[in-house]
């Protein structure tokens, strides 16, 4: 789909629902760059950053913020309580000193060294979704692969019980739902039903599992929160909803859209996968060409001028983030795959306060997933043009069916 750009008032009219544009946004966002990296997006209603520097330094830029400022605030819905209940403590919607608090205690249960012991469990979670499939010679990736291998590794890193994992996909899948262009009544309302839902399952699974703490994550988050107070119990449900859904809906993306770019593009396994750093420079060049985040949405804390574009107090902006990751004044060949990209600063896990806390755990899954995948798979190759979800913000696909020698 080709943009309507309006480069001398700087305006572009692109409906972000249109299936050529959510299929493959990247042409669309080489044509805003080059005519206006800074555009204000008339269906939206908000002004917009494309390019790599101008999306990187608005990351850290503490001008803005995640946290609505204008007065009055967001209006509330009430349908929506229930949802906006969970977004009320949500680390990704906070600023410090509240985040600080909030993303300390998170991290405190999400060390590296718990992270890095998860490798094994992933591998044996690999060869045991594709023992599952393997001898049909097809499958589709996304069902039996991508999506299954997250929702098992998060709900274990959590302590809920795997058999829960359809079901938190599902609400999951809901509460996403509400961050599509025009989402209607209908979707509030799902979405809503779907927050009270997970709520209730986290605040009922926690009361449990403070009887019986263990070393897993909801059990470190109950140990602080009972340190002084410093963790109420819809902060540590907000918690574990956000890093169950956060968890697995970016990894089950970033796996799906790496195998089929990997595919498309007829990257040759062996070599993507020689050796420890290979493996680690294709993870990341694959996270920048197709990353599962495009758009990330933060506030104007004051009257701000940035790129020339005037903002007031509690303004909407945009960061473009599969755009900046595509910007060839930072990224040369940016359509293309080159695993030499040293360094490879792409902004698809974010950056600054809110970089993403769960980064570490889906560059690991992507790790040892995807090399298990390609090795035991011989000649694997698509068997129609995948096609991605209706779901602009977070891209991803609808399915991959692929077969195999």
């Amino acid at each position: 789909m080709t943009p309507s750009i309006d480069a001398a008032r700087r305006r572009v009219r692109l409906n972000p629902r249109d299936p050529d544009f959510f299929n493959d946004p990247y042409p669309a966002y080489a044509a805003i760059r080059r005519a206006s990296p800074a555009f204000f997006w008339e269906d939206y209603g908000f002004w917009c950053f494309a390019r790599f520097a101008d999306v990187s330094a608005l990351l850290r830029d503490r001008r803005f913020g995640r946290a609505i400022v204008e007065l009055g605030g967001r209006e509330s819905k009430p349908h929506l309580a229930p949802f906006e209940a969970l977004e009320r403590h949500s680390i990704l919607e906070l600023e410090p000193p509240e985040h600080t608090r909030l993303r300390n205690l998170v991290n405190r249960a999400f060390v590296s060294r718990r992270i890095e012991k998860l490798g094994p469990a992933i591998e044996s979670l690999a060869h045991e979704r594709i023992d599952a499939f393997a001898s049909k010679r097809s499958a589709d990736l996304v069902a039996e692969f991508a999506s299954p291998i997250p929702v098992a590794v998060i709900a274990d890193l959590l302590g809920v019980p795997r058999e829960m994992g359809p079901q938190l996909v599902e609400w999951s899948h809901r509460m996403v739902a509400m961050y599509q262009f025009g989402a209607d009544r209908a979707v509030e309302e799902q979405a809503a039903e779907a927050a009270r839902a997970f709520a209730d399952y986290v605040r009922g699974f926690a009361r449990e599992r403070r009887k019986d703490l263990g070393d897993d994550l909801v059990s470190q988050l109950l140990i602080a929160e009972s340190d002084g107070g410093k963790l109420s119990e819809d902060e540590l449900v907000t918690a574990v909803v956000l890093l169950l859904n956060a968890g697995h809906e970016a990894t089950v993306q970033a796996i799906g859209n790496g195998v089929k770019l990997m595919l498309e593009q007829g990257i040759d396994a062996r070599e993507a996968f020689a050796s420890e750093s290979a493996t680690q420079a294709t993870v990341e060049e694959l996270l920048r060409l197709d990353p599962p985040l495009h758009l990330f949405a933060r506030y104007a804390r004051e009257e701000v001028a940035f790129a020339g574009v005037r903002l007031g107090k509690g303004d909407k902006i945009a960061l473009l983030l599969g755009a900046a990751n595509h910007d060839p004044e930072r990224f040369p060949e940016p359509d293309a795959f080159r695993r030499d990209r040293t360094p490879n600063p792409h902004v698809s896990f974010g950056a600054g306060i809110h970089f993403c806390v769960g980064a570490p755990l889906a560059r690991l899954e992507l790790a040892v997933a995807l090399p298990i995948l390609f090795a035991r798979l011989g000649g694997l190759r698509l068997i129609d043009k995948p096609r991605y979800r209706d779901s602009f913000h977070f891209h991803g696909l609808e399915a991959l069916r692929v077969e195999w020698s």
